[in-house]
């Protein structure tokens, strides 16, 4: 069905949504832990439906039709699942291992150095995040950038620069305040 979708391939399309919803939902509902999940398939099993149009059977056939889709759509849901759940465990392990001592000192240097970053001109800003955060060599955040490799070398230069002007301001400060 597509943009040549005829008034009765709509009508049609709507009776077999009509007559299959609660039960798909229902179908789902029991497959999925949470309920936007199953709304999910359904959504995806009637997308998959609408774009097969011309291919639904008559009749109650198209409800079995429906199922056999939302099987799949099911399917690869739980596959999702499970690839993300690995993901997940391996990043929980990455983390333990690389785990801060202490994450409330994390947290607090973090937003120090946001603030301090938050100071720079954007263009500074972002070729050091680049550079740090994202580990890329200056050749590569250049590419980023849209700039030549010269010109992003010469930007990290000036941008390290203002940031050590701005971390030493900073510890300036934070002596004065401890001396007191």
């Amino acid at each position: 069905m597509g943009s040549d979708v005829s008034i009765e391939d709509e009508d049609r399309f709507r009776q077999v949504y009509e007559g299959s919803f609660e039960r798909l939902l229902a179908y789902a509902l029991r497959r999925v832990e949470q309920p936007a999940d199953a709304a999910d398939v359904v959504a995806e099993t009637f997308l998959i439906a609408w774009r097969r149009g011309r291919q639904i059977p008559d009749g109650d056939e198209a409800t079995l039709w429906l199922y056999g889709i939302a099987r799949r759509v099911l399917a690869n849901h739980h596959r999702g699942g499970v690839r993300r759940e690995r993901l997940g465990e391996r990043l929980r392990q990455r983390l333990r291992e690389a785990g801060p001592a202490d994450p409330a000192q994390v947290v607090s240097d973090q937003l120090t150095v946001r603030g301090l970053l938050n100071r720079l001109a954007e263009p500074d800003r972002e070729v050091l995040m680049l550079s740090f955060w994202e580990g890329l060599e200056p050749r590569e955040a250049a590419v980023v950038l849209g700039v030549s490799s010269t010109v992003a070398r010469a930007r990290l230069s000036r941008a390290r620069g203002r940031f050590r002007e701005l971390v030493d301001s900073s510890n300036s400060i934070m002596a004065v305040r401890e001396e007191k």
